[in-house]
């Protein structure tokens, strides 16, 4: 988080709790979106309390490829977000030398 450090400390921790708010708001609707998909595709009768064993190995099977699919999506994106960097600093760099 480049930049942090030039504002003045009160709005720096006020940035740093907004920040970890909005993580945890993200981990809640993850959670939620894997729970409410992986329950909806496995689980399709309420005949005891526990989950039969095709329940159990589809729950599983859908969180690690939910879990893997939100890996890689992130993965993907610092990428990106790598490569724009990149290139605003390559920018910077042709601009100062063409002056």
């Amino acid at each position: 988080m480049e930049g942090i450090q030039n504002l003045p400390p009160h709005v720096q921790g006020e940035f740093m709790k907004t920040l970890e708010q909005m993580q945890i708001k993200d981990s809640l609707i993850m959670y939620n979106t894997l729970t409410e998909r992986c329950f909806s595709t496995c689980i399709s009768s309420f005949r005891s309390k526990s989950l039969d064993k095709y329940e159990t190995s589809c729950v599983e099977n859908c969180a690690e490829r939910f879990i893997k699919m939100t890996q890689r999506v992130g993965l993907r994106f610092a990428e990106d977000q790598a490569m724009r960097q990149k290139r605003a600093a390559d920018a910077m760099t042709q601009a100062q030398v063409g002056r």
